[in-house]
């Protein structure tokens, strides 16, 4: 089976616009989360987007559209469409969708004030994905994937199943999410989610909860053989996709990381792999106690007495957390570090909780193993609000 190759990558973070910034800014160890939050703050949308095109997408959307830009340019697909129209999908996940233009338009309507007639079709959490088809004309499956922050992942797993059962020859894929309003602060706060001290400490033994962040990442992915055909350079492959449910609360994962586990073996079944074949593991690290736990859990089940040689780091302690847009943002990060065959280091971890027994990237990149000429392999994971599990088995180049 032809493999979905990866031939352009495209984000905007709080580290800055572009992949380079975020995983030049990761790998330096610099932290991106101001006043406890990870804001775009270099993020100009009339920098892509006239700014009536800007008016009329949610902030949401705009990342989208800016790290589109980005990763169409990258794959060569700025100048001319490589495929027909109706042979190109597009997914955007996302975890909440236009919370900027619902919370704007709540506020307004309690003040008296007009709702704009662009309210719905903003805030939809489709309206990334329909965004995107729609100003670069891609007319084949188009749709979001809403999964809390399993989203961007899934959104991933989803244009592969598209490329494996041919209804496209490519598909844009990836997460966005712009949620940085006081209703999800206080909805977080009340749940003792986020952090009361504004810092990403992910298998800290003192961590205290994630921090809230904005940003979105697009991959474009083609059929492997026509990728080829055309010429492309080719980053990465996603050679693996796996998904399940923990059915167990709306908000906490089981407590021995039993569900995460089940996408873990899931995803790498589907790439045709064995658990020590792993180099290294993206973790979705969120920095909260008891998901750490579970997710260490998760590895020693999935990966066995493997994780315990795996470099393993959090790109949340960098950034923050994304939300939906976290799994595509992490993805993108991964096939940079493969390329570079380096583990990049979680942050701020001065003392790891000694009851999670993982190898931690700390302090600066560590050198993967030496793979013996084939291609270094990742796996990265993304579990969201209502049990969602995602893992995608992420493959450089030889």
């Amino acid at each position: 089976m032809s493999r979905a190759a990866i031939t352009g990558l495209g984000a905007v973070t709080p580290m800055g616009v572009g992949v380079d910034a975020l995983y030049s800014g990761w790998t330096g160890g610099r932290s991106a989360i101001v006043d406890g939050q990870g804001a775009c703050l270099d993020f100009d949308p009339t920098a892509v987007l006239s700014r009536k095109e800007a008016r009329r997408a949610d902030r949401s959307s705009q990342l989208a559209l800016a790290a589109t830009a980005e990763a169409l340019a990258q794959a060569g697909w700025d100048a001319e469409l490589p495929y027909a129209q109706e042979r190109i999908g597009t997914v955007i996940g996302t975890g909440i969708g236009g919370f900027i233009t619902l919370t704007e338009n709540h506020k307004a309507m309690l003040e008296g004030k007009p709702v704009s007639p662009l309210a719905i079709p903003l805030l939809m959490a489709n309206g990334p994905s329909g965004q995107v088809a729609l100003r670069h004309g891609f007319q084949g499956p188009s749709f979001g994937t809403v999964s809390a922050c399993a989203a961007g992942a899934h959104a991933i797993a989803s244009g592969v199943r598209e490329l494996r059962a041919g209804t496209v020859d490519a598909v844009v894929v990836g997460g966005t999410e712009a949620a940085l309003v006081d209703l999800a602060r206080a909805g977080f706060g009340a749940m003792d989610a986020l952090s009361p001290t504004g810092q990403s400490r992910p298998f800290h033994k003192d961590r205290n909860g994630f921090v809230l962040a904005e940003g979105a990442a697009v991959l474009i992915l083609e059929d492997e053989d026509r990728a080829k055909a055309r010429g492309a350079q080719i980053l990465g492959f996603v050679r693996g996709i796996g998904s399940s449910s923990d059915a167990h609360h709306l908000t906490a994962p089981t407590e021995d990381g039993a569900g995460a586990a089940r996408a873990i073996t899931a995803s790498l079944r589907d790439a045709g792999i064995q658990a020590t074949d792993v180099d290294y593991v993206n973790a979705h690290g969120t920095g909260t106690p008891l998901n750490d736990r579970s997710e260490a859990g998760a590895m020693r089940v999935g990966l066995g007495d493997h994780i315990l040689e795996t470099p393993i780091s959090s790109l949340k302690s960098a950034i923050g957390h994304t939300l939906g847009a976290a799994g595509a943002i992490e993805a993108a990060a991964t096939i940079r570090a493969l390329a570079d065959r380096v583990a990049p280091p979680t942050l701020n971890l001065d003392a790891p909780d000694p009851d999670i027994e993982l190898k931690h990237v700390i302090g600066e990149p560590m050198p993967l193993r030496d793979t013996g000429g084939r291609a270094p392999l990742a796996i990265s994971t993304s579990f969201g609000f209502g049990g969602h599990n995602a893992c995608i088995v992420l493959e450089g180049t030889a």
